[in-house]
């Protein structure tokens, strides 16, 4: 169909990916697949070719490609980062979903950003770890960053309309986490299995164990500070462990707006995609008189220090970002495969940081050696 936006996934078989394909899959008069991409989920990638037949697929190992290349000919395909960057630049693309994990999503976004498409980013690590050249680029690009964070989506929702009205604060909301109320002491005893268990969201592993930490929040106030152009003084967190205010904006005359909704990523995944535009959705409402309450309260910092790396970090600046990203990557990758402990994490992450020196990090070469030696160090570090 001639009004079809045409869609480019990358990360198509993750959590935020089949959710998007969920969208265009009840509103195929105004969508249409460009790209899938996918690192190991072959199965579900082959589902995902069969439904929806993209111009460009791309894998991981090129082998995954050529095999699939045989059984899928009307689709074009790629592999490795140099497939991403393809897929992301592609000429058909209208809108680049950025879904990947971590720091490979940055590569593809400025892939994305240099060929003049537009980008509904959920890949948070593209802008903590090259936040200033990410938004440089896209400004001189005239390309939109439309964020799928549901934070920063409900912030970027919140702001509509008020372009003329400056805002005295960001406030993002935490659920907590599955350890909301614990101590030090009790985080020693966490098990991978106890950090898997988010109560509120469906999330990838990285993320949820993210969230488990508070460094999620952490990383998505650096992303608002670059989003939203907002110095960290101006971003507060409150916990909210019902996950119905995704956030919300303070203005000057201390109206405060805020979107709510039932935890969905359907919705600012959705409203990226049709923006400025929204698209009907047939998922439950949320009913106000069903919630017996909304509660809120002050993130534990000392418990969870993450939250003030990530200022800190920001404050700090010369790569501290990015290093901050990478060495928690890394942390979490290791935990992931029952490595370290779950306060390993956060400990090592304390060190790592008290010793980091600011240096350069301007340029696309710059962040991805800063990204690499850290990922080295953190390993020569924890000697696995």
């Amino acid at each position: 169909m001639a009004n079809q936006k045409k869609i480019g996934i990358l990360g198509s078989t993750g959590s935020i990916g089949t959710q998007a394909l969920d969208i265009i899959r009840k509103n195929p008069e105004g969508y249409r697949v460009n790209v899938l991409s996918c690192a190991r989920n072959i199965p579900l990638l082959e589902e995902q070719l069969r439904e929806f037949e993209p111009v460009l697929a791309v894998t991981k190992e090129e082998i995954d490609a050529r095999e699939l290349a045989g059984r899928f000919p009307k689709t074009e395909f790629a592999f490795g980062e140099e497939g991403l960057k393809e897929a992301a630049a592609l000429s058909g693309n209208d809108l680049v979903l950025n879904s990947l994990v971590g720091m490979q999503g940055l590569v593809p976004t400025l892939s994305a950003i240099e060929a003049g498409k537009d980008v509904a980013l959920a890949n948070k690590e593209t802008l903590v770890a090259g936040g200033d050249l990410v938004m440089r680029t896209a400004a001189e690009k005239g390309v939109k960053i439309l964020p799928v964070d549901s934070e920063h989506s409900a912030v970027f929702q919140s702001l509509q309309g008020n372009e003329s009205n400056p805002y005295r604060k960001i406030i993002l909301t935490a659920s907590g986490g599955p350890f909301r109320g614990y101590t030090r002491e009790m985080l020693k005893k966490v098990t991978l299995k106890d950090a898997l268990k988010h109560p509120n969201w469906s999330m990838g592993n990285k993320i949820t164990i993210d969230s488990a930490t508070l460094m999620n929040k952490g990383l998505e106030v650096i992303e608002a500070h670059h989003l939203f152009d907002a110095p960290p003084d101006k971003i507060d967190v409150v916990v909210h462990p019902q996950s119905i205010i995704h956030s919300m904006v303070e203005y000057e005359d201390r109206a405060v707006m805020a979107q709510l909704g039932l935890p969905d990523m359907r919705v600012p995944i959705a409203y990226a995609f049709a923006y400025p535009e929204r698209i009907p959705m047939e998922e439950k409402s949320l009913d106000l008189a069903e919630l017996s309450r909304l509660t809120f309260e002050k993130p534990d910092r000392e418990v969870f220090r993450t939250l003030d790396l990530a200022y800190g970090a920001l404050q700090t600046g010369g790569g501290a970002c990015c290093t901050l990203n990478a060495a928690n990557e890394e942390l979490v990758g290791l935990f992931l495969k029952e490595r370290i402990s779950f306060t390993d994490i956060q400990d090592r992450l304390v060190d790592w940081m008290m010793d980091f020196a600011p240096v350069k990090a301007d340029t696309l070469e710059d962040i991805l050696a800063l990204d690499r030696e850290t990922r080295i160090r953190i390993r020569e570090t924890v000697r696995i």
